[in-house]
């Protein structure tokens, strides 16, 4: 069950702190990039949710690993824009490096287990 795994509780928590520091953010880029932040950070989640599902979870995980290099960036602009402040911005940025660790470390465990399936269904068959 995906609300078991420890990257989504990771994920749904960060978004708890996450939005309402968006909601601190000026008036005039609160709907550009608070709105970017925000829809991000759930597309982040969905491939989540979405990677739990599947069989082959390695193309989501991919692209779930785009998503979070892309978090990163808007939430690096936010502290540079001044937006959020550095003591926020440093508790951001290791809740974003520690979620990292985890979706490298899913990405990994995948990736060693499609070479072994590959590995074995390359295998002759026994007579």
């Amino acid at each position: 069950m995906i609300s078991e795994t420890k990257i989504y509780a990771k994920t749904y928590d960060f978004i708890l702190w996450l939005f309402p520091q968006t909601l601190k953010f000026p008036k005039s880029h609160r709907f550009v990039l608070a709105q970017r932040i925000e829809n991000t950070l759930l597309d982040f989640l969905e491939c989540i949710i979405e990677a739990n599902a599947e069989a082959d979870k390695l193309p989501l995980l991919k692209k779930a690993d785009v998503k979070l290099e892309k978090l990163r960036t808007l939430v690096r602009l936010s502290k540079d824009f001044k937006f959020m402040s550095l003591k926020a911005y440093e508790y951001a940025a290791g809740e974003l490096e520690e979620i990292g660790r985890m979706l490298g470390g899913w990405i990994r465990q995948n990736r060693t287990r499609n070479r072994s399936l590959v590995k074995q269904s390359s295998l002759p068959p026994l007579s």
